[in-house]
């Protein structure tokens, strides 16, 4: 089969950045809307492509889709999310609570921890409560990138045993009781996610190793919260048989290879395969194409020869190289490459004698692999968040506890806890890596851009924040904005692809930052077929597709912009990423 086979009401389709979570959810969603069912996909990604997959705008409520009978689709927008929520907590206090204590409670109800609890309370009201979608006859849940996907399916676990530990009534979130009263449904929602017979995820993968591996951790860490019922789902695979073309033959090769390695694990679910096609999934025409393939028709391009193509990444790094030191830091839609990007300029400055620190504010990056062996200069670190919350929390209650009494301690022992301090230790990490930009090169890989962003926004909230539980503000967190906007200290790189929806998801990400005063160094456009050199008839197809979105980004959307070719060989390892400079 090329779409996964559906036998439960509730399917969740996750997976590394960039592997078609968000195409084959569409398509199996709207295969099940063609054989007659009632079906309702769900985004809870951040930073959403759902809208223009199915070619409409969407909301917080079921949008029907035009062209599909018995399909509708919404997003679970956070910050609209987190917006009702706190006006649902606050309002019945309004009139009756003095002044103050209303705009300290919306102060308490304005972090970025609020955000995510309110993005997961939507998400508890559609799968933990039947009501909210008794009409459907399926609930499919496209989800962000593993590791923010990973943290959302953990929530229900964590927030009930967070309530059932609450004893002080208060909170990073405020009153207790908006969460008390939801307590049945999370415990709803986690019965329903553990039960084989409702729910089945989907871990979406392509024949690539580093995705394969990001699979066969969400699986791990899925059994270990009692989810059982997986399938695997291989994306763009290229089978077409012997061919003569470098390009074709080491896309082909890669894939058995990957394959072949798959982990025991993954090898043992079932497994279904789409494969590779000209054009990209977007618009319900190339989704029914994904779901029956066997209809796709030759789509022949005229290429333009005369198509100037950008400067590759060695000039970009050459530009980079002269400042000495700084933040670099990779940002765009998960899979558009963000990590190898980061390790090749890393690579290379280190190489030009310059210290380096290479890390990563991704849960689901592995920078580490992408460097392979040590090089002289350069320090591979990651921001884990398991122990930068035990630091935090270590730290936090070094310096209160001899202030408080017995109380007032059990009260910050609770709060520190919380799912929420998750986030505020990471962001205080994210602090730090800044500002060690002042001394050498720091490269940052960040989260993909939805996070990134909520990351950047939370910066105000994250003060307020750590100013109420700690006492006094971090040198590094009260910098951390003046440093992102200061274009002699930072440096962000959009990588994109040359598609559709990378780009345009990378045009709404170079529009969050500048209103958040950050304006991009440059973008990359990474893996381009029109630059590869194939003469593969359905590679060339893909790559003369490439040309508007290249011209785009080049004429329009940067300042400067380099350009990577798809490369024969993997970007591994300090020998793969070189490939990228030459």
């Amino acid at each position: 089969m090329a779409i996964p086979l559906v036998a439960t009401r509730h399917f969740f389709f996750t997976g590394k950045g960039g592997v078609g979570k968000t195409s084959l959810s569409c398509a199996t969603g709207l295969a099940l809307a063609d054989a007659g069912r009632h079906v309702l996909i769900v985004s809870t990604d951040p930073a959403s492509n759902l809208d223009e997959v199915l070619g409409v705008a969407l909301g917080q409520t079921p949008t029907s889709i035009p062209g599909a009978l018995g399909l509708w689709a919404l997003n679970i927008d956070p910050e609209a999310a987190a917006h009702d929520y706190r006006e649902r907590m606050v309002a019945p206090y309004r009139g009756i609570l003095p002044a103050a204590a209303i705009a300290s409670m919306e102060e308490q109800f304005s972090g970025a921890c609020t955000v995510e609890i309110a993005a997961f309370d939507e998400f508890s009201k559609l799968l933990g409560g039947p009501a909210a979608t008794a009409q459907f006859d399926h609930v499919i849940f496209d989800t962000a990138p593993t590791g923010h996907t990973l943290r959302l399916l953990t929530l229900p676990s964590a927030w009930s045993e967070f309530i059932d530990s609450s004893t002080g009534g208060a909170s990073c979130l405020g009153p207790l009781a908006g969460l008390e009263k939801q307590k049945a449904l999370y415990a709803a929602t986690v019965a329903r996610l553990a039960d084989p017979a409702e729910t089945t995820v989907v871990l979406v993968s392509r024949p690539e190793t580093a995705a394969l591996r990001e699979a066969e951790r969400t699986r791990e860490e899925l059994a270990a919260l009692g989810v059982s019922n997986l399938q695997l789902a291989l994306n763009g695979v290229l089978a077409v048989g012997a061919t003569d073309d470098t390009i074709a033959a080491a896309m082909m090769a890669r894939g058995a290879e990957a394959l072949a390695g798959m982990p025991a694990g993954l090898a043992r679910l079932p497994v279904t395969s789409t494969p590779l096609l000209a054009l990209g999934t977007v618009g319900l025409d190339a989704l029914r194409l994904m779901a029956d393939p066997e209809r796709a028709v030759p789509v022949r391009f005229e290429l333009d020869n005369e198509t100037a193509l950008p400067a590759r990444l060695s000039a970009l790094v050459d530009e980079l190289a002269q400042a000495g030191r700084g933040v670099i830091m990779t940002m765009g839609k998960g899979g558009v490459g963000k990590t190898t990007v980061a390790a090749a300029i890393a690579v290379a400055l280190a190489r030009r004698g310059h210290a380096v620190q290479l890390s990563t504010t991704d849960p689901a990056a592995h920078v580490a692999e992408a460097i392979g062996a040590s090089i002289t200069g350069l320090s591979v670190g990651r921001i884990d968040p398991q122990a930068e919350v035990a630091a935090y929390q270590a730290e936090v209650l070094a310096k209160a506890a001899p202030n408080l009494d017995a109380n007032g301690l059990a009260m910050l022992q609770e709060d520190l806890r919380s799912p929420c301090t998750e986030e505020i230790a990471v962001f205080r990490a994210f602090a730090r890596a800044v500002d060690a930009g002042q001394e050498g090169f720091v490269v940052l890989d960040t989260a993909p851009t939805g996070h990134t962003i909520l990351l950047l926004d939370a910066a105000e909230a994250y003060h307020r924040e750590v100013s109420r539980t700690q006492g006094e503000m971090p040198e590094a967190v009260r910098q951390l904005l003046p440093r992102l906007r200061d274009p002699a200290l930072t440096r962000v790189l959009i990588v994109t692809l040359a598609e559709a929806t990378p780009v345009h998801e990378a045009e709404r990400l170079q529009a969050d930052l500048g209103r958040a005063g950050i304006e991009p160094f440059a973008w990359v456009i990474n893996q381009s077929l029109l630059a590869s050199g194939t003469r593969h008839p359905l590679l060339r197809e893909r790559g003369a597709a490439e040309i508007p979105f290249i011209r785009r980004v080049a004429d329009q959307l940067s300042r400067r912009c380099a350009l990577i070719p798809w490369l024969p060989e993997a970007p591994v390892g300090a020998q793969g990423l070189a490939q990228l400079l030459r």
